[in-house]
């Protein structure tokens, strides 16, 4: 390929804006900056409606549907869709998707293939596409599906977990590069026989342009009722992962304190179930807001004292670093982890929070009381935060994988 053509890249992920849960955000805000540098981009998607299943108004879960935003191509097919719960009907869903994705698909011109997980139906359509048009395909690796969802209980070890492993697997051989989110998905990998020089590793990051610091919106806390608070906040996804349930438990010991305030802002698989159990606690600390978009995201982060980013304990989770650390630390928020493994490393290294055992009371609570109570470690906490988003610059990552996608065309046509 010659340097002067600009690279071609097909982008199959299910979610995309305006879904604003991590997936979506990464893969805009990587295309984004990708299309700045001349890049043809289009992204297949569906008609967004996460997490509710229910399609997003201005839109319709039509067969084929194209429009255009920030110098990228989306075109939106057809998908079975439903609600984030209930695991038959979301494998539909992602099956249905992946189906659509690889039909529209045969039809665009394209340098480079990618791909994106959890829901790594999507990789099928990618390596299908891959054989059918002969070119370089990219499974960007986002979640070790399926072993998470035997961690949530969604499904049991048995024939048809050991089956998708093998699919999973034979995707990992079949791609030509691997593009891991974290380094401990990239030691899962090799554990499992992957060679290590086919694995990428570009962590999530922080929009800096969107995501930096700014006084806390005053007119917001009045709204809320939480002025003079100490307000935890936990915005993003309420799934089966999150451990939302735990905390909930957790906040009938913290109601003692009148200074300390929960604000839970999202949807997802759980909320209803937690929001049930808060009334059940009849709790006064607690306070549930709907989804809000990611433009809206920093306003509500003005405002919060600490973020919370808690998953269940398993060693599963011990791999995943959620992309809430990179937000909260560009608005210098310190971060309240109950996530083991990677996620624990990187928050410990910059100092930019306090990290608990996950599902652990006790340490939640002590770790809570620490970061309110010593003023001079919570300063500390904010300098560790202005250093780890920098380091995690969103843009720097971009570039990082875009020389990456380059590479991986140029060495199938030199």
């Amino acid at each position: 390929m010659k340097n002067e053509q600009p690279v071609r890249i097909l982008f199959i992920t299910d979610n995309f804006p305006p879904e604003v849960n991590a997936p979506a955000t990464r893969t805009y805000e990587h295309c984004k900056e990708w299309a700045k540098k001349g890049a043809e981009i289009t992204v297949i998607t569906c008609a967004p409606n996460f997490p509710h299943g229910k399609v997003y108004k201005g839109y319709k879960n039509s067969l084929y549907r194209v429009e255009e935003t920030e110098g990228i191509r989306v075109i939106r097919v057809w998908s079975y869709i439903t609600a984030n719960k209930g695991f038959a009907k979301r494998v539909l869903d992602y099956i249905s998707f992946a189906h659509s994705a690889f039909w529209a698909g045969l039809f665009q011109k394209t340098d480079i293939i990618v791909a994106t997980s959890p829901q790594f139906f999507t990789t099928w359509a990618a390596w299908g596409l891959s054989k059918i048009k002969r070119k370089p395909w990219i499974f960007e690796l986002r979640d070790l599906w399926p072993e998470s969802i035997k961690t949530v209980g969604a499904m049991k070890q048995g024939a048809a977990i050991e089956l998708l492993e093998k699919i999973e697997l034979g995707l990992y051989r079949s791609c030509d590069r691997v593009v891991a989110v974290t380094e401990a998905f990239r030691k899962n990998l090799i554990s499992r026989g992957i060679p290590a020089d086919k694995i990428d590793v570009v962590t999530n990051g922080s929009n800096m342009e969107l995501f930096h610091p700014r006084e806390p919106n005053r007119e917001l806390l009045r709204q809320l009722g939480l002025e003079g608070k100490f307000v935890v906040g936990y915005i993003g996804t309420h799934g089966m992962a999150h451990s939302l349930d735990f905390v909930v438990k957790s906040l009938k010991t913290v109601e003692e304190d009148p200074d300390i305030h929960f604000l839970f802002i999202g949807d997802g698989a759980m909320k209803e179930s937690v929001v049930e159990q808060a009334r059940k606690l009849d709790l006064r600390n607690v306070t549930f807001l709907n989804p809000v978009s990611k433009e809206e995201v920093p306003r509500y982060l003005s405002i919060v004292d600490l973020s919370l980013a808690p998953l269940k304990k398993s060693d599963t989770f011990k791999t995943v670093i959620p992309s809430k650390i990179f937000e909260a630390s560009a608005m210098r928020k310190p971060t309240l982890l109950g996530v083991e493994g990677q996620a624990r490393e990187i928050l410990e290294k910059y100092g930019a929070g306090l990290a608990f055992e996950p599902e652990n009371r006790e340490d939640f609570i002590d770790k809570l009381y620490r970061l309110k109570n010593d003023k001079a470690l919570y300063k500390k906490a904010q300098e560790g935060c202005e250093e780890l988003a920098r380091d995690f610059d969103r843009k720097r990552l971009a570039m990082k994988m875009f020389e990456i996608l380059k590479d991986t065309v140029n060495s199938r046509t030199s």
